[in-house]
């Protein structure tokens, strides 16, 4: 049992190290949402004006529907960097070297999951303590129940990120990739503008975001930030992390690098 916990501590350390001394990864991860709360709300909040929506039964603005969104969007771009730090431990060696341990295999990738989870974590409470400066203060009690569902949906969107980096052979792909899945997750999803509103302007459209993997994870989170479950929303989450972690695991290789600098 210490043996596993030391990996564990290891490898979160190892990426808590590696987060702090790219200070700019942290600024980046803020300024997105930051962005989007700050300055685009304006003009969708003219455009959409006010809504009755889920879980709130009441009159909310547009700044305060988004932000659950938005904390989702650092997770999911949280997610895809940390995939490119797998990308990059593999074209290096060092993943190679972590897997020399006599732990098995699932087990070091489901504490890189975790690290990577974790450090989401607290990007996500600093946009949050941000968010409530400039007004949008969801309940202190909701701060605290949307623990378990952000780091529900951080290690679904890890596992994802992971699952997607094992088909990546060379760190030039990765940007490509990545925003080929990022912007249509994160656009084609509720997390900007509710499925109803959707829905009035295309009914195709709104069965591909309700569809959308990341519209649960943002109704997940959207409900648990007002100390409120939404079941359907947890089950499918709970689903695809482990489908995700599962096959991220089966098809991981990391001798991937080093195969194509033989051929």
């Amino acid at each position: 049992m210490t043996l596993y916990w030391e990996c564990v501590r290891g490898i979160v350390l190892r990426e808590w190290l590696r987060f702090v001394q790219q200070r700019s990864r942290f600024l980046s991860a803020l300024v997105r949402p930051l962005l989007w709360l700050v300055v685009f709300a304006a003009g969708f909040r003219a455009a959409l004006g006010i809504a009755i929506i889920e879980p709130y039964d009441t009159y909310i603005t547009y700044e305060t529907y988004i932000v659950p969104g938005l904390a989702c969007m650092i997770l999911l771009f949280n997610g895809m960097q940390g995939s490119l730090s797998m990308v990059y431990d593999r074209e290096m060696g060092s993943m190679r070297v972590l897997l020399t341990s006599p732990l098995p295999r699932s087990f070091l990738l489901a504490s890189k999951l975790l690290a990577t989870a974790l450090i989401s974590l607290l990007q996500v409470y600093a946009f949050l303590a941000i968010a409530w400066v400039y007004g949008v203060q969801p309940p202190a009690l909701g701060l605290l129940t949307a623990l378990p569902a952000l780091l529900l949906v951080a290690l679904l969107l890890s596992a994802l990120g992971l699952l997607l980096s094992n088909g990546i052979r060379q760190l030039e792909n990765f940007a490509g990739v990545m925003n080929f899945v990022i912007f249509p997750l994160f656009f084609l999803s509720s997390a900007l503008y509710p499925l109803w509103k959707m829905r009035e302007a295309s009914e195709w459209l709104y069965w591909i975001c309700a569809i959308n993997p990341f519209t649960h994870a943002v109704e997940l989170v959207r409900h648990a930030l007002y100390a409120r479950l939404e079941p359907t929303a947890l089950v499918i989450c709970i689903g695809l992390s482990a489908l995700f972690s599962l096959l991220a695991v089966l098809s991981f290789n990391p001798q991937h690098a080093a195969l194509r600098r033989s051929a």
